[in-house]
């Protein structure tokens, strides 16, 4: 008995991954409370380190607290740019988050109390950031498969973010997730449209057995 899904299944999963954007730019319209529950299921099946399911995730209702995320969100982004030296002008022409614009903001954390758990993060503690991660891209996946585009924003100082979410001591902000309707989803990723950067080969980045060992191709 075979366990492999029909062929336009497995075209599907492969296309939603190839199809999938970090959205900076969206439409105003609400998303169906539904809508958004399915997205919510969708990221709280991911896996997790020791099934630790580390995720938490705050819905930002209010206007004013959204207001300042984004206020937040733009103070890093001068901090960023500063950062980059010789490409400071470059990247303050690069739309960075859509908060003000979508329909829906999340902050996706790591809960508190994450020092119980010790299966799996005994020699790798970060695994917890790693499972809320998998939660997150699970829900860009199905996301886009819904027709809805989604950006992460990570330019915020995490303590901030906390104290402005009264988040508990140990509790951990990890992404700023926009969600909302788009007029179109970019071609190719929006950094690589704008020339920030391109994606590598992905022969440069798989090795056998060693470290920068490459396979021979004949």
């Amino acid at each position: 008995m075979s366990h492999r899904y029909s062929q336009p299944d497995i075209d599907a999963v492969y296309r939603v991954i190839a199809e999938r954007r970090d959205i900076r730019h969206f439409l105003p319209d609400t998303i169906d409370p539904a809508l958004l529950r399915r997205l919510l299921q969708a990221a709280h099946l991911g896996p997790s380190v020791g099934f630790m399911q580390p995720w938490r995730f705050i819905r930002i209702a209010e206007r004013d607290r959204r207001n300042a995320i984004h206020a937040l969100v733009e103070q890093e982004r001068i901090l960023t740019a500063q950062a980059l030296n010789e490409r400071e002008d470059e990247f303050m022409r690069l739309k960075v988050e859509g908060i003000r614009e979508c329909g829906e903001v999340l902050v996706a954390a790591l809960m508190d109390g994450r020092e119980r758990h010790v299966f799996g993060r005994r020699t790798l503690p970060e695994m917890d950031l790693a499972s809320v991660a998998c939660a997150i891209q699970n829900m860009w996946l199905a996301a886009r498969a819904e027709g809805i585009g989604m950006g992460w924003v990570s330019l915020f100082d995490a303590d901030k973010l906390a104290a402005l979410l009264a988040m508990p001591a140990g509790a951990r902000p990890v992404a700023v997730i926009c969600l909302g309707h788009v007029r179109e989803f970019y071609a190719r990723p929006m950094l690589e449209q704008e020339g920030w950067a391109a994606r590598q080969s992905l022969d440069d980045l798989v090795y056998s057995d060693l470290w920068g060992n490459k396979e021979n191709k004949e």
